[in-house]
């Protein structure tokens, strides 16, 4: 076991900004990335642990002025009692319903816990929108078709 410090900025955000402006597809904040933080004498220093990808890519969507943020994940849509006969998916949420839907316990910290408070996080920090679907329906939920929207009202 190795902690899981929350990610505070994406240090090559100017680069990867820059690259998305000169219309250059960008796949960064995956898992696996190494933390680091600066030293008093300017270098960095790797930290053994490891940081959430959907939090990092939160960070980074913000980090470099993104009003969109797509989670990818193994569902088509968020819901509340997974896997319970009251299982309800749920289309649209506003960062309040989603907020005291993962203090009410609905999504685990080893599941979509981690997605639904970057999508918080994202939304807190200027955001105006977030989806949380699967790769394969990315495409749909882009177009409204399937997917949870997650906005700020």
């Amino acid at each position: 076991m190795v902690p899981s410090p929350q990610p505070v900025q994406i240090i090559e955000k100017n680069i990867i900004r820059s690259l998305l402006e000169n219309d250059i597809a960008v796949i960064a904040a995956g898992g696996g990335g190494i933390p680091v933080y600066l030293e008093d004498n300017g270098w960095l220093e790797g930290v053994d642990a490891v940081i959430d990808k959907d939090l990092a890519s939160a960070v980074m969507a913000s980090n470099i002025g993104a009003e969109e943020l797509m989670i990818l994940t193994g569902v088509d849509r968020v819901a509340i009692n997974f896997g319970t006969p009251d299982q309800r998916f749920l289309d649209h949420l506003t960062i309040d319903e989603a907020a005291q839907y993962l203090r009410d316990g609905h999504f685990p910290p080893g599941s979509m816990g981690p997605k639904i408070q970057a999508a918080i996080n994202f939304l807190t920090s200027g955001g105006k929108k977030v989806i949380i679907t699967s790769i394969e329906k990315s495409l749909e939920a882009i177009f409204g078709h399937t997917g949870t929207v997650i906005s700020a009202t």
